[in-house]
């Protein structure tokens, strides 16, 4: 037999709290374990990698739309490759965009370049409580989400009443016959029960996983099996939602100018994120379909890879809403990009 790696993805819309639940599991893993994270983001540049806590943390990243559609593809599948072929981790964490579909994963997990390697454990769904019920009424991926998931952390309480939680479960049961639930804030939810915490695990004894590892494929023949995969029908390989991204770098010199763009954005931007330097500080800015914060963090600037840079993700129509937004500061467009299209534009 061979040592396999435990898959866990962590799914739930945009601004949900899926990186503070990353952060806890990394908290509680054993020190004498291998944890590679594979973080997938939407727009042009990573924003949560560097929210990610933890020494030496062995992590993967892929933006520019997801892993799951045709986009990012072959970008997703050959990090799998390099996983089962030079670092094969013992738990590998894969955080997918919030607007991710989901559906082809545990089929993706299976290929045979993968020599029966990885073994999905759990999906977890994080729900933020205040946006969901919006959220599902908008956009399909969601309910992509809630069709595949496991387990489904309802995050956020405190911002709701009683009844909304009881609503969005009622949601949830329609679209999964049987989820487990956990009421929480900030993503906090006993870990002890679930396996993925627990020793190194071996696969099963079938004549596939007894046999030795197959050889390193080269580059190019690696190449010819991903273009036949992915002309292969039956594939989830569209995004389920019109979205687009666009970034925006910031040259000012007044935190109060990111104040102001941030309550003129269009009603239609879902999510923006970036870290802003101002006077010495380090702030956060995150906004959640009409919410947001700008708040100062504990991170070393030196290790913020994509300084006074902004994200914002919405539906294609909204783009010259950010534009507006912004043309009162000092900011400058980097890149649109429109995943559903497989093309960048501006």
């Amino acid at each position: 037999m061979v040592e396999s790696t435990k898959v866990l993805l962590i799914t739930g819309f945009l601004g949900s709290g899926k990186t503070t639940f990353l952060n806890r599991i990394i908290e509680n893993f054993p020190k004498d374990l291998k944890l590679t994270i594979l973080m997938n983001e939407f727009g042009e540049i990573g924003i949560d990698g560097t929210l990610v806590e933890g020494d030496d943390i062995d992590m993967m990243e892929i933006s520019r739309g997801s892993i799951f559609c045709v986009c990012v593809k072959t970008d997703f599948i050959k990090g799998l490759y390099e996983l089962n072929s030079k670092i094969q981790p013992d738990l590998l964490i894969i955080e997918s965009t919030g607007v991710a579909n989901p559906s082809d994963l545990k089929r993706d997990l299976k290929l045979p370049i993968f020599n029966g390697r990885f073994e999905f454990t759990d999906q977890f769904c994080i729900i933020d409580a205040a946006h969901f019920l919006e959220a599902f009424d908008i956009f399909a991926s969601v309910e992509k989400q809630l069709a595949t998931s496991t387990v489904f952390i309802i995050n956020k309480t405190d911002l709701v009443e009683k009844n909304v939680v009881e609503e969005i479960k009622q949601i949830v049961r329609k679209n999964n016959p049987e989820p487990l639930f956990f009421e929480t804030t900030f993503s906090n939810i006993p870990l002890e029960s679930f396996s993925f915490l627990g020793g190194k695990t071996t696969g099963s004894s079938s004549v596939e996983q007894t046999q030795a590892p197959s050889p390193v494929l080269p580059p190019k023949e690696l190449d010819n099996f991903i273009d036949n995969l992915l002309k292969q029908p039956g594939q989830e390989m569209s995004p389920p939602d019109q979205l687009a991204s666009v970034t925006y770098s910031w040259h000012g010199d007044d935190a109060d100018e990111i104040k102001a763009m941030a309550s003129e954005l269009p009603s239609s931007i879902v999510r923006a994120k970036g870290f802003i330097f101002d006077k010495d500080e380090v702030y956060l800015f995150s906004y959640v379909m009409g919410d947001w914060t700008f708040e100062p963090i504990k991170k070393d600037p030196s290790k913020i890879q994509h300084p006074n840079m902004v994200v914002f993700i919405g539906g294609v129509d909204s783009m010259d809403g950010v534009a507006k937004a912004v043309a009162k500061g000092k900011w400058s467009a980097r890149e649109v990009l429109m995943p559903a299209l497989q093309t960048d534009i501006l």
